[in-house]
Protein backbone atom coordinates (compact mmCIF):
# COMPACT_ATOMS: atom_id res chain seq x y z
CA UNK A 1 0.00 0.00 0.00
CA UNK A 2 1.17 3.59 -0.93
CA UNK A 3 1.76 5.07 2.56
CA UNK A 4 0.27 8.42 3.26
CA UNK A 5 1.74 11.75 2.30
CA UNK A 6 3.23 13.80 4.94
CA UNK A 7 0.48 16.18 5.72
CA UNK A 8 -0.17 18.63 8.19
CA UNK A 9 -2.98 16.65 10.77
CA UNK A 10 -5.42 19.63 11.68
CA UNK A 11 -8.84 20.57 11.31
CA UNK A 12 -9.41 23.83 9.22
CA UNK A 13 -8.53 27.24 10.14
CA UNK A 14 -12.12 28.99 9.43
CA UNK A 15 -9.39 31.46 7.25
CA UNK A 16 -8.40 29.00 5.35
CA UNK A 17 -11.45 27.80 4.25
CA UNK A 18 -13.15 31.17 3.54
CA UNK A 19 -9.98 32.35 1.33
CA UNK A 20 -10.09 29.10 -0.90
CA UNK A 21 -13.75 29.79 -1.06
CA UNK A 22 -13.31 33.17 -2.05
CA UNK A 23 -10.68 32.00 -4.45
CA UNK A 24 -13.84 29.58 -6.23
CA UNK A 25 -15.93 32.35 -6.63
CA UNK A 26 -18.35 31.25 -3.74
CA UNK A 27 -17.87 33.88 -1.38
CA UNK A 28 -16.83 37.94 -1.46
CA UNK A 29 -18.39 39.74 -4.16
CA UNK A 30 -20.40 42.23 -1.80
CA UNK A 31 -24.88 41.92 -2.20
CA UNK A 32 -24.99 40.97 -6.15
CA UNK A 33 -22.67 38.35 -5.94
CA UNK A 34 -24.59 34.58 -6.05
CA UNK A 35 -23.29 33.19 -2.81
CA UNK A 36 -25.53 36.28 -1.43
CA UNK A 37 -28.61 35.99 -3.39
CA UNK A 38 -28.56 32.08 -2.39
CA UNK A 39 -28.35 32.90 1.40
CA UNK A 40 -31.60 35.58 0.97
CA UNK A 41 -33.04 32.76 -1.07
CA UNK A 42 -33.08 30.69 1.96
CA UNK A 43 -34.24 32.93 4.26
CA UNK A 44 -37.75 31.20 5.17
CA UNK A 45 -39.34 34.60 5.23
CA UNK A 46 -38.22 36.10 1.91
CA UNK A 47 -41.33 36.97 -0.14
CA UNK A 48 -41.32 36.71 -4.46
CA UNK A 49 -41.19 41.02 -4.98
CA UNK A 50 -38.06 40.62 -2.77
CA UNK A 51 -36.59 37.42 -4.32
CA UNK A 52 -37.38 39.55 -7.89
CA UNK A 53 -35.59 42.40 -6.59
CA UNK A 54 -32.23 40.49 -6.20
CA UNK A 55 -32.36 38.73 -9.27
CA UNK A 56 -32.71 41.81 -11.34
CA UNK A 57 -29.21 42.61 -10.20
CA UNK A 58 -28.05 39.26 -11.20
CA UNK A 59 -28.32 38.94 -14.84
CA UNK A 60 -26.50 35.29 -15.24
CA UNK A 61 -29.13 33.92 -12.28
CA UNK A 62 -31.96 35.91 -14.29
CA UNK A 63 -31.51 34.24 -17.74
CA UNK A 64 -31.29 30.37 -15.66
CA UNK A 65 -34.42 31.05 -14.32
CA UNK A 66 -35.74 32.40 -17.51
CA UNK A 67 -34.31 29.45 -19.44
CA UNK A 68 -35.90 26.76 -16.91
CA UNK A 69 -39.08 28.37 -16.71
CA UNK A 70 -39.35 28.14 -20.77
CA UNK A 71 -38.25 24.48 -20.68
CA UNK A 72 -40.60 22.20 -21.88
CA UNK A 73 -41.18 20.78 -18.41
CA UNK A 74 -42.90 23.59 -17.67
CA UNK A 75 -45.31 23.53 -20.86
CA UNK A 76 -46.15 27.00 -21.32
CA UNK A 77 -47.39 28.11 -24.04
CA UNK A 78 -46.21 31.69 -24.11
CA UNK A 79 -42.45 33.12 -23.76
CA UNK A 80 -41.94 33.69 -20.18
CA UNK A 81 -39.90 37.41 -20.52
CA UNK A 82 -39.97 38.62 -16.89
CA UNK A 83 -38.39 37.17 -13.81
CA UNK A 84 -41.37 38.21 -12.17
CA UNK A 85 -43.34 35.39 -14.04
CA UNK A 86 -40.59 32.75 -13.81
CA UNK A 87 -40.31 33.12 -10.56
CA UNK A 88 -44.28 32.46 -10.04
CA UNK A 89 -44.30 29.56 -12.44
CA UNK A 90 -41.34 27.80 -10.79
CA UNK A 91 -41.87 28.80 -7.24
CA UNK A 92 -39.15 29.67 -4.36
CA UNK A 93 -38.41 26.11 -4.05
CA UNK A 94 -36.78 25.72 -7.65
CA UNK A 95 -35.41 29.02 -7.47
CA UNK A 96 -33.30 28.41 -4.55
CA UNK A 97 -32.38 25.11 -5.95
CA UNK A 98 -31.25 27.24 -9.76
CA UNK A 99 -29.11 29.65 -6.82
CA UNK A 100 -27.48 26.25 -5.55
CA UNK A 101 -26.70 24.78 -8.88
CA UNK A 102 -25.04 27.89 -9.98
CA UNK A 103 -22.72 27.80 -6.70
CA UNK A 104 -21.77 24.84 -6.69
CA UNK A 105 -21.11 24.49 -10.51
CA UNK A 106 -19.40 27.85 -10.11
CA UNK A 107 -16.79 26.43 -7.05
CA UNK A 108 -16.13 22.92 -9.21
CA UNK A 109 -15.50 24.76 -12.59
CA UNK A 110 -12.89 26.77 -10.69
CA UNK A 111 -11.23 24.02 -9.79
CA UNK A 112 -10.72 22.79 -12.96
CA UNK A 113 -10.74 19.32 -14.71
CA UNK A 114 -7.53 18.27 -14.42
CA UNK A 115 -6.94 16.42 -10.80
CA UNK A 116 -7.16 13.53 -8.93
CA UNK A 117 -11.55 13.69 -9.31
CA UNK A 118 -13.62 13.83 -12.01
CA UNK A 119 -15.14 17.10 -11.41
CA UNK A 120 -18.48 16.12 -13.64
CA UNK A 121 -19.04 12.87 -11.84
CA UNK A 122 -18.88 14.95 -8.65
CA UNK A 123 -22.02 17.49 -9.97
CA UNK A 124 -23.95 14.25 -10.92
CA UNK A 125 -23.29 13.00 -7.64
CA UNK A 126 -24.46 16.40 -5.77
CA UNK A 127 -27.95 16.52 -8.21
CA UNK A 128 -28.74 13.24 -7.79
CA UNK A 129 -27.94 12.97 -3.30
CA UNK A 130 -30.24 16.40 -4.09
CA UNK A 131 -33.07 14.60 -6.06
CA UNK A 132 -32.86 11.50 -3.64
CA UNK A 133 -32.68 13.47 -0.69
CA UNK A 134 -35.83 15.65 -1.59
CA UNK A 135 -37.21 12.03 -2.53
CA UNK A 136 -36.74 11.12 1.17
CA UNK A 137 -37.90 13.87 2.30
CA UNK A 138 -41.05 13.82 0.61
CA UNK A 139 -42.17 10.19 2.32
CA UNK A 140 -41.11 11.06 5.80
CA UNK A 141 -40.50 15.02 6.48
CA UNK A 142 -42.29 16.82 3.60
CA UNK A 143 -41.48 19.83 5.64
CA UNK A 144 -37.93 19.50 5.13
CA UNK A 145 -38.10 18.66 1.12
CA UNK A 146 -36.41 22.33 0.17
CA UNK A 147 -33.80 22.05 2.55
CA UNK A 148 -33.19 18.39 1.53
CA UNK A 149 -32.50 19.63 -2.00
CA UNK A 150 -30.24 22.34 -0.99
CA UNK A 151 -28.43 20.08 1.63
CA UNK A 152 -27.87 17.14 -0.53
CA UNK A 153 -26.49 19.64 -3.47
CA UNK A 154 -23.94 21.33 -1.92
CA UNK A 155 -22.97 18.66 0.64
CA UNK A 156 -19.41 18.20 -0.57
CA UNK A 157 -19.12 21.58 -1.67
CA UNK A 158 -15.35 21.24 0.76
CA UNK A 159 -14.55 18.70 -1.62
CA UNK A 160 -14.03 21.87 -3.84
CA UNK A 161 -12.24 23.28 -1.03
CA UNK A 162 -9.66 20.20 -0.78
CA UNK A 163 -8.88 20.33 -4.33
CA UNK A 164 -7.71 23.81 -4.21
CA UNK A 165 -6.49 23.78 -0.59
CA UNK A 166 -4.70 20.15 -0.66
CA UNK A 167 -4.87 18.43 -3.89
CA UNK A 168 -2.07 16.19 -2.96
CA UNK A 169 -3.91 15.00 0.43
CA UNK A 170 -6.95 14.48 -2.48
CA UNK A 171 -4.91 12.00 -4.31
CA UNK A 172 -3.78 10.07 -1.27
CA UNK A 173 -7.07 9.18 -0.42
CA UNK A 174 -8.26 8.74 -3.69
CA UNK A 175 -5.27 5.81 -3.94
CA UNK A 176 -6.07 4.51 -0.63
CA UNK A 177 -10.08 4.38 -1.29
CA UNK A 178 -8.78 1.81 -4.67
CA UNK A 179 -7.15 -0.18 -2.42
CA UNK A 180 -9.78 -0.50 0.00
CA UNK A 181 -13.21 0.96 -1.30
CA UNK A 182 -15.20 0.50 1.98
CA UNK A 183 -13.48 2.38 4.07
CA UNK A 184 -15.08 5.33 5.99
CA UNK A 185 -14.48 8.76 4.70
CA UNK A 186 -13.82 10.01 8.72
CA UNK A 187 -10.89 7.58 8.74
CA UNK A 188 -9.94 8.51 5.51
CA UNK A 189 -9.46 11.97 6.06
CA UNK A 190 -7.76 11.81 9.31
CA UNK A 191 -5.13 9.78 7.99
CA UNK A 192 -4.69 11.81 4.38
CA UNK A 193 -5.94 15.29 4.37
CA UNK A 194 -5.53 18.08 5.55
CA UNK A 195 -8.75 19.81 5.66
CA UNK A 196 -12.32 17.93 6.30
CA UNK A 197 -14.70 18.25 3.91
CA UNK A 198 -18.05 18.19 6.21
CA UNK A 199 -16.21 21.33 8.17
CA UNK A 200 -15.34 22.84 5.34
CA UNK A 201 -18.71 22.84 3.72
CA UNK A 202 -20.06 24.08 7.22
CA UNK A 203 -18.09 26.80 7.55
CA UNK A 204 -19.00 28.38 4.11
CA UNK A 205 -22.77 27.46 4.60
CA UNK A 206 -22.26 29.82 8.18
CA UNK A 207 -20.22 32.84 6.00
CA UNK A 208 -23.47 32.86 4.23
CA UNK A 209 -25.63 32.66 6.80
CA UNK A 210 -27.89 29.89 6.31
CA UNK A 211 -30.08 28.71 9.14
CA UNK A 212 -28.66 26.45 11.59
CA UNK A 213 -30.55 23.37 9.78
CA UNK A 214 -28.41 23.66 6.68
CA UNK A 215 -25.06 23.68 8.59
CA UNK A 216 -25.03 21.42 10.87
CA UNK A 217 -26.99 19.03 7.86
CA UNK A 218 -24.17 19.52 5.72
CA UNK A 219 -21.37 18.81 8.76
CA UNK A 220 -23.18 15.96 9.67
CA UNK A 221 -23.92 14.52 6.61
CA UNK A 222 -21.51 11.15 7.23
CA UNK A 223 -22.05 11.21 11.06
CA UNK A 224 -26.33 12.37 11.33
CA UNK A 225 -26.25 10.39 14.99
CA UNK A 226 -23.63 13.48 16.37
CA UNK A 227 -25.81 16.61 14.73
CA UNK A 228 -27.91 17.97 17.35
CA UNK A 229 -31.30 16.82 17.41
CA UNK A 230 -33.52 18.67 16.05
CA UNK A 231 -31.41 18.61 13.31
CA UNK A 232 -30.60 15.18 12.91
CA UNK A 233 -33.15 14.14 10.64
CA UNK A 234 -32.17 16.41 8.01
CA UNK A 235 -28.57 14.73 8.44
CA UNK A 236 -29.53 11.84 7.65
CA UNK A 237 -31.69 12.60 4.46
CA UNK A 238 -28.44 14.02 3.00
CA UNK A 239 -26.52 10.77 4.60
CA UNK A 240 -29.19 8.03 2.92
CA UNK A 241 -29.78 10.37 -0.06
CA UNK A 242 -25.49 10.31 -0.92
CA UNK A 243 -26.29 6.18 -0.55
CA UNK A 244 -29.12 6.50 -3.19
CA UNK A 245 -27.28 8.71 -5.29
CA UNK A 246 -24.54 5.82 -5.37
CA UNK A 247 -26.75 3.06 -6.07
CA UNK A 248 -28.66 5.10 -9.20
CA UNK A 249 -24.85 4.81 -10.73
CA UNK A 250 -24.27 8.24 -9.45
CA UNK A 251 -20.54 8.43 -7.69
CA UNK A 252 -17.00 9.66 -7.62
CA UNK A 253 -13.87 8.57 -6.51
CA UNK A 254 -13.90 9.87 -3.20
CA UNK A 255 -17.58 8.86 -2.49
CA UNK A 256 -16.99 5.45 -0.09
CA UNK A 257 -18.34 2.25 -1.27
CA UNK A 258 -20.76 1.51 1.46
CA UNK A 259 -22.70 3.72 3.40
CA UNK A 260 -21.99 4.35 7.32
CA UNK A 261 -25.54 3.54 9.41
CA UNK A 262 -27.68 3.67 6.36
CA UNK A 263 -28.88 0.47 8.02
CA UNK A 264 -29.94 1.69 10.45
CA UNK A 265 -31.52 4.73 9.58
CA UNK A 266 -33.39 2.99 7.05
CA UNK A 267 -34.97 0.72 9.97
CA UNK A 268 -35.39 4.01 11.82
CA UNK A 269 -37.79 5.01 9.50
CA UNK A 270 -39.18 1.82 8.60
CA UNK A 271 -37.46 1.71 5.21
CA UNK A 272 -36.97 -1.72 3.47
CA UNK A 273 -33.98 -2.21 1.02
CA UNK A 274 -36.99 -3.09 -1.27
CA UNK A 275 -38.36 0.45 -0.38
CA UNK A 276 -34.99 2.01 -1.19
CA UNK A 277 -34.72 -0.39 -4.54
CA UNK A 278 -38.36 0.81 -5.76
CA UNK A 279 -37.26 4.44 -5.56
CA UNK A 280 -34.47 4.29 -7.76
CA UNK A 281 -36.48 4.72 -10.68
CA UNK A 282 -38.02 7.68 -9.83
CA UNK A 283 -35.30 9.23 -8.99
CA UNK A 284 -33.48 8.45 -12.00
CA UNK A 285 -36.45 9.96 -13.45
CA UNK A 286 -36.18 13.24 -12.24
CA UNK A 287 -32.26 13.60 -12.63
CA UNK A 288 -32.41 13.42 -16.13
CA UNK A 289 -35.79 15.95 -16.28
CA UNK A 290 -33.74 18.05 -13.77
CA UNK A 291 -30.29 17.63 -16.06
CA UNK A 292 -32.69 18.28 -19.42
CA UNK A 293 -34.16 21.73 -17.82
CA UNK A 294 -31.09 23.59 -16.14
Amino acid sequence: MTPPLPLSRRRPERHDVLAAATSLGVLGGGPQSTAHVLAMMCNSEITSREVQKVFEGQPALSARVLRVANSPYYGQERSVTTVSRAITILGLNAVRGIAAAACMERAVVSVGAAGPVNTDALLMHSLATAVAAENLAALRFPELESEAFIAGLLHNLGVAVQLRVDPAGVESMVQALNVDAGRGIRSLEADHAALFHEECVAVIFEAWQLPGLLIDAVRHHHDPSNAPPKHRDLASIVNVGSHLARLCGHTFSLEPATGEGIEEQCDAWRLTPEDLSQAIPAIQNRIQQIRRVF
